[in-house]
């Protein structure tokens, strides 16, 4: 009797056990279908549903008329209120949250976002800061009818909250061509800018570096001023700037005077994010206040597409640097045509 007791026992426990992994969550919805899954968030109008059979599914809360989870989540509502618990609908549409301190009664319209227990608020997290890295790399070689190489690298690091960008960059290119340096250019520098209003900002940026082939030893150009968003929206965003700047430039030939000056800092930058790729164009342009003839201008354009899943990309792009004085022998513009092999991270 006692081994039949302890056999019963078990065959129970075993069928507790097979039910308790059966349980899901449940969502119904207006036409009358009916989908058991696992509920993983409720966000911005939506909830996120995991699924056997369907795999990741999306469903407005507009179209939900019950909805019941068998495992906590810490809910908290378009009022603020915050609490872990258990949700569950009832006959009259209304629905409940239950947890450890009580009840709340509410209706899915109301549930503003959710999160796993012992995890962060979402609109906390937000709310602080982000960084995120990335390193390109360009190594290009020809030999036969004529001999190139040409070698490019940059490393840049972003800092992103809700109402700021901190960018630091740093970049080197050299290529030769017959055993002619084409290019020798390296460039450090930053960029800030904070979105204190609406769609207005004030920034501050500064990037120095050299540019032997235009016989610039050193250069630098620190500016500071406002910005405004033309377009804000999720996928797409122009901004332009204006402020004043300083600008100036030691060359290496003592026939070319240096340049240090006040002046103007112009610029438009757009980005437009598409599903697999996104786009940036910049345009920048520094006249000196002494003589708006003499100005420098630059402009770059890209494409950026990721490589599968990971974090590798490749980007394809144009770039020029047009200087309208520039040193004696020099040609005033630059173009670059360039493909980067790009690695990201956070």
């Amino acid at each position: 009797m006692r081994f039949q007791t302890t056999y019963k026992s078990i065959v129970v426990l075993a069928l507790l056990s097979g039910l308790a992994s059966l349980r899901a969550d449940v969502v119904e919805v207006k036409d009358g279908s009916r989908l058991v899954g696992t509920v993983t968030k409720i966000d911005a109008g939506s909830v996120s549903l995991d699924t056997a059979y369907a795999g990741k599914l999306t469903i407005k809360q507009s179209e939900i008329v019950r909805l019941e989870t068998s495992e906590p989540l810490v809910v908290r509502l378009a009022g603020g209120t915050t609490m872990a618990g258990t949700i569950s609908s009832s006959a009259d549409g209304s629905l409940s949250i239950k947890g450890e301190d009580g009840t709340i009664n509410t209706t899915v319209a109301k549930l503003a976002t959710t999160w796993e227990p012992g995890q962060t608020d979402p609109a906390v997290t937000a709310l602080e800061p982000k960084w995120s890295y990335e390193a390109t790399v360009d190594v290009v070689g020809k030999t036969g009818n004529s001999e190139s190489l040409g070698t490019a690298f940059g490393v840049r690091a972003t800092r992103v909250s809700p109402h700021e960008i901190m960018q630091f960059y740093s970049a080197y290119n050299r290529q030769e061509s017959n055993g002619t340096k084409s290019a020798d250019q390296f460039k450090a520098g930053f960029d800030y800018a904070n979105n204190f209003s609406g769609r207005t900002s004030w920034y501050l940026r500064d990037e120095g570096g050299f540019d032997r082939v235009k016989d610039i030893d050193l250069y630098n150009v620190a500016a500071v001023g406002l910005g405004y968003d033309f377009i804000k929206e999720t996928k797409q965003k122009l901004t332009g700037r204006f402020g004043i700047s300083h600008r100036y430039e030691a060359y290496g030939n003592p026939l070319t005077p240096d340049l240090s000056a006040a002046g103007l800092d112009l610029a438009l930058i757009h980005d437009y994010t598409f599903e697999n790729a996104k786009m940036h164009n910049e345009l920048s342009y520094v006249p000196t206040f002494e003589d708006f003839s003499n100005y420098r201008a630059k402009h770059d354009s890209y494409v950026e597409m990721p490589l599968g899943a990971g974090l590798w990309k490749m980007r394809f792009g144009l770039s020029n640097d047009y200087t309208s004085q520039p040193g004696a022998g020099v040609e005033r513009l630059d173009t670059t045509y360039y493909t980067k092999l790009i690695l990201n991270w956070e």
